[in-house]
Protein backbone atom coordinates (compact mmCIF):
# COMPACT_ATOMS: atom_id res chain seq x y z
CA UNK A 1 0.00 0.00 0.00
CA UNK A 2 1.31 3.42 -1.07
CA UNK A 3 2.83 5.41 2.19
CA UNK A 4 4.01 9.00 1.61
CA UNK A 5 5.70 9.38 4.94
CA UNK A 6 7.57 5.43 4.23
CA UNK A 7 8.96 6.80 0.66
CA UNK A 8 9.73 9.96 2.30
CA UNK A 9 11.85 8.31 4.90
CA UNK A 10 12.88 5.87 1.60
CA UNK A 11 14.31 8.87 0.07
CA UNK A 12 16.18 10.32 3.56
CA UNK A 13 17.73 6.79 3.64
CA UNK A 14 19.22 7.67 -0.38
CA UNK A 15 20.85 11.05 1.04
CA UNK A 16 22.75 9.00 3.54
CA UNK A 17 23.64 6.91 0.97
CA UNK A 18 25.45 9.96 -1.09
CA UNK A 19 26.54 11.10 2.41
CA UNK A 20 28.53 7.89 2.99
CA UNK A 21 29.72 7.36 -0.99
CA UNK A 22 30.48 11.32 -1.32
CA UNK A 23 32.48 11.41 1.99
CA UNK A 24 34.42 8.42 1.12
CA UNK A 25 34.70 9.59 -2.77
CA UNK A 26 36.23 13.37 -0.87
CA UNK A 27 38.58 10.73 1.89
CA UNK A 28 40.45 9.02 -1.45
CA UNK A 29 40.98 11.99 -3.44
CA UNK A 30 41.03 15.61 -1.58
CA UNK A 31 44.79 16.63 -1.37
CA UNK A 32 47.58 18.45 -3.03
CA UNK A 33 46.47 18.14 -7.13
CA UNK A 34 50.21 18.37 -8.55
CA UNK A 35 50.95 15.10 -10.67
CA UNK A 36 53.41 13.79 -12.83
CA UNK A 37 52.57 10.77 -14.57
CA UNK A 38 49.21 10.28 -17.06
CA UNK A 39 46.55 9.82 -14.36
CA UNK A 40 45.55 12.98 -13.06
CA UNK A 41 44.50 11.50 -9.21
CA UNK A 42 48.04 9.77 -8.92
CA UNK A 43 48.62 12.63 -7.46
CA UNK A 44 51.17 14.84 -4.43
CA UNK A 45 48.55 14.80 -2.33
CA UNK A 46 46.56 10.96 -2.90
CA UNK A 47 50.67 9.72 -2.33
CA UNK A 48 50.39 11.38 1.54
CA UNK A 49 46.60 10.22 2.28
CA UNK A 50 47.01 8.05 5.55
CA UNK A 51 45.78 4.20 4.58
CA UNK A 52 42.56 4.57 7.78
CA UNK A 53 41.55 7.07 5.61
CA UNK A 54 40.99 4.75 1.86
CA UNK A 55 39.83 2.24 4.40
CA UNK A 56 37.26 4.36 5.45
CA UNK A 57 36.32 5.15 1.88
CA UNK A 58 35.57 1.88 1.08
CA UNK A 59 33.89 1.20 4.36
CA UNK A 60 31.53 3.33 4.02
CA UNK A 61 30.56 1.95 0.31
CA UNK A 62 28.77 -0.82 2.18
CA UNK A 63 25.71 1.10 3.84
CA UNK A 64 25.87 3.59 0.97
CA UNK A 65 25.13 1.18 -1.07
CA UNK A 66 22.42 -0.65 0.81
CA UNK A 67 20.90 3.52 1.18
CA UNK A 68 21.11 4.10 -2.34
CA UNK A 69 19.00 0.71 -2.99
CA UNK A 70 16.17 1.78 -0.33
CA UNK A 71 15.42 5.12 -2.24
CA UNK A 72 16.19 3.64 -6.28
CA UNK A 73 13.50 0.81 -5.36
CA UNK A 74 11.39 3.11 -3.31
CA UNK A 75 10.55 5.39 -6.32
CA UNK A 76 9.93 2.43 -8.70
CA UNK A 77 5.91 2.80 -6.88
CA UNK A 78 5.64 6.20 -9.05
CA UNK A 79 5.67 3.92 -12.12
CA UNK A 80 2.08 3.59 -13.23
CA UNK A 81 2.32 0.61 -15.42
CA UNK A 82 3.24 -2.73 -13.79
CA UNK A 83 5.47 -4.23 -16.98
CA UNK A 84 7.44 -0.38 -16.60
CA UNK A 85 7.65 -1.26 -13.18
CA UNK A 86 9.27 -4.52 -13.39
CA UNK A 87 11.46 -3.65 -16.08
CA UNK A 88 12.95 -0.61 -13.74
CA UNK A 89 13.31 -3.11 -10.84
CA UNK A 90 15.71 -5.08 -12.57
CA UNK A 91 17.55 -2.63 -14.59
CA UNK A 92 17.85 -1.04 -10.68
CA UNK A 93 19.21 -4.30 -9.63
CA UNK A 94 21.65 -4.46 -12.17
CA UNK A 95 22.47 -1.07 -11.92
CA UNK A 96 23.41 -1.33 -8.44
CA UNK A 97 25.91 -4.63 -8.63
CA UNK A 98 28.90 -2.55 -9.85
CA UNK A 99 29.21 0.53 -7.80
CA UNK A 100 31.08 -1.58 -5.21
CA UNK A 101 33.20 -2.68 -7.22
CA UNK A 102 34.10 0.92 -9.44
CA UNK A 103 34.75 2.29 -5.75
CA UNK A 104 37.17 -1.16 -4.76
CA UNK A 105 39.21 -0.44 -7.90
CA UNK A 106 40.10 2.93 -7.09
CA UNK A 107 40.87 2.87 -3.85
CA UNK A 108 43.03 -0.20 -4.10
CA UNK A 109 45.05 1.94 -6.67
CA UNK A 110 45.34 4.60 -4.37
CA UNK A 111 46.24 3.02 -1.19
CA UNK A 112 48.62 0.92 -2.60
CA UNK A 113 50.04 4.61 -4.78
CA UNK A 114 50.11 5.99 -1.18
CA UNK A 115 51.86 2.81 0.50
CA UNK A 116 54.37 2.73 -2.06
CA UNK A 117 55.18 6.45 -1.90
CA UNK A 118 55.54 6.20 2.07
CA UNK A 119 57.86 2.66 2.19
CA UNK A 120 60.66 3.78 0.06
CA UNK A 121 59.09 2.70 -3.45
CA UNK A 122 58.00 6.14 -4.36
CA UNK A 123 60.16 5.84 -7.84
CA UNK A 124 58.43 2.76 -9.12
CA UNK A 125 54.92 3.89 -7.13
CA UNK A 126 53.31 5.86 -10.47
CA UNK A 127 54.82 3.21 -12.78
CA UNK A 128 53.18 -0.22 -11.02
CA UNK A 129 50.08 1.97 -10.26
CA UNK A 130 49.50 2.78 -13.66
CA UNK A 131 49.71 -0.22 -15.04
CA UNK A 132 47.61 -1.98 -12.28
CA UNK A 133 44.78 0.73 -13.43
CA UNK A 134 45.59 -0.24 -17.17
CA UNK A 135 44.90 -4.06 -16.47
CA UNK A 136 41.57 -3.08 -14.67
CA UNK A 137 40.18 0.26 -16.81
CA UNK A 138 37.64 -2.03 -18.83
CA UNK A 139 35.81 -2.18 -15.40
CA UNK A 140 34.80 1.51 -16.34
CA UNK A 141 32.97 1.29 -19.16
CA UNK A 142 31.56 -2.17 -17.83
CA UNK A 143 30.10 -0.60 -14.90
CA UNK A 144 28.73 2.10 -16.89
CA UNK A 145 26.65 0.02 -19.42
CA UNK A 146 25.14 -1.43 -15.81
CA UNK A 147 24.83 1.62 -13.85
CA UNK A 148 23.64 4.10 -16.33
CA UNK A 149 20.28 2.14 -18.18
CA UNK A 150 18.27 2.48 -15.19
CA UNK A 151 18.78 6.38 -15.57
CA UNK A 152 18.12 6.51 -18.91
CA UNK A 153 14.84 4.20 -18.39
CA UNK A 154 13.62 6.43 -15.68
CA UNK A 155 14.45 9.63 -17.82
CA UNK A 156 11.96 7.82 -20.44
CA UNK A 157 9.22 6.96 -18.21
CA UNK A 158 9.38 10.33 -16.65
CA UNK A 159 8.95 12.30 -20.44
CA UNK A 160 6.54 9.83 -21.80
CA UNK A 161 3.92 10.89 -18.37
CA UNK A 162 4.87 7.05 -17.71
CA UNK A 163 5.14 8.05 -14.15
CA UNK A 164 2.80 9.74 -11.79
CA UNK A 165 5.54 13.00 -11.77
CA UNK A 166 5.14 15.92 -13.86
CA UNK A 167 6.57 15.36 -17.42
CA UNK A 168 9.08 18.31 -16.57
CA UNK A 169 10.49 16.52 -13.39
CA UNK A 170 12.72 14.20 -16.38
CA UNK A 171 14.81 17.08 -16.43
CA UNK A 172 15.58 16.77 -12.91
CA UNK A 173 17.29 12.91 -13.98
CA UNK A 174 20.22 12.18 -12.32
CA UNK A 175 22.54 12.09 -15.60
CA UNK A 176 21.24 15.93 -16.35
CA UNK A 177 22.34 16.63 -12.66
CA UNK A 178 25.23 15.16 -13.71
CA UNK A 179 26.01 17.18 -17.11
CA UNK A 180 25.48 20.63 -15.11
CA UNK A 181 27.75 19.73 -12.79
CA UNK A 182 30.88 18.23 -14.52
CA UNK A 183 30.06 21.84 -16.67
CA UNK A 184 30.83 23.46 -13.29
CA UNK A 185 33.52 21.31 -12.39
CA UNK A 186 35.72 22.31 -15.63
CA UNK A 187 35.40 26.05 -14.15
CA UNK A 188 36.84 25.29 -11.16
CA UNK A 189 40.64 26.31 -10.97
CA UNK A 190 42.90 22.99 -9.93
CA UNK A 191 42.73 22.23 -6.41
CA UNK A 192 42.49 19.77 -3.82
CA UNK A 193 38.33 21.05 -3.49
CA UNK A 194 38.50 19.90 -7.57
CA UNK A 195 39.52 16.48 -7.29
CA UNK A 196 36.73 16.08 -4.44
CA UNK A 197 34.46 17.48 -6.41
CA UNK A 198 35.23 15.78 -9.88
CA UNK A 199 35.52 12.07 -8.05
CA UNK A 200 32.56 12.35 -5.86
CA UNK A 201 29.84 13.85 -8.86
CA UNK A 202 27.55 10.94 -8.86
CA UNK A 203 27.11 11.20 -5.32
CA UNK A 204 26.53 15.13 -5.50
CA UNK A 205 24.47 14.18 -8.33
CA UNK A 206 22.73 11.28 -6.78
CA UNK A 207 21.82 13.71 -3.50
CA UNK A 208 20.03 16.50 -5.44
CA UNK A 209 18.14 14.13 -7.14
CA UNK A 210 16.98 12.66 -4.23
CA UNK A 211 16.09 16.10 -3.19
CA UNK A 212 13.98 16.90 -6.27
CA UNK A 213 12.18 13.90 -5.96
CA UNK A 214 11.54 14.48 -1.93
CA UNK A 215 10.46 17.73 -2.32
CA UNK A 216 7.93 16.52 -5.41
CA UNK A 217 6.38 14.29 -3.25
CA UNK A 218 6.50 16.04 0.30
CA UNK A 219 4.03 18.46 -0.93
CA UNK A 220 0.19 17.60 0.71
CA UNK A 221 -0.81 17.21 -2.98
CA UNK A 222 1.47 14.54 -3.78
CA UNK A 223 -1.31 12.59 -1.51
CA UNK A 224 -3.29 12.02 -5.10
CA UNK A 225 0.37 10.71 -6.97
CA UNK A 226 -1.18 7.31 -6.66
CA UNK A 227 -4.74 7.72 -7.67
CA UNK A 228 -3.30 8.58 -11.00
CA UNK A 229 -4.38 12.08 -10.79
CA UNK A 230 -2.41 13.71 -13.08
CA UNK A 231 -0.49 16.84 -11.28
Amino acid sequence: MYSRTRNLWALICGVFGCLCYGSGDWLMMYGDPSHMGKLIWLSVGTAQIPQWRYVLAMALAFPGIILYGIALFAVQGYIRDEKHKRIYHYLNAFGLTPWIALHLIYVVILSLFAWLNNNGFSGDAITICEALYGNFSWLIPVSEALMLPVFLYWFYLQITSSTAFRKRMAFTNVLVIFAVLKIIASFIPVSAFRLGFINGLMSESMIIWFAFVFLEIGLDRRDRLMKGDRI
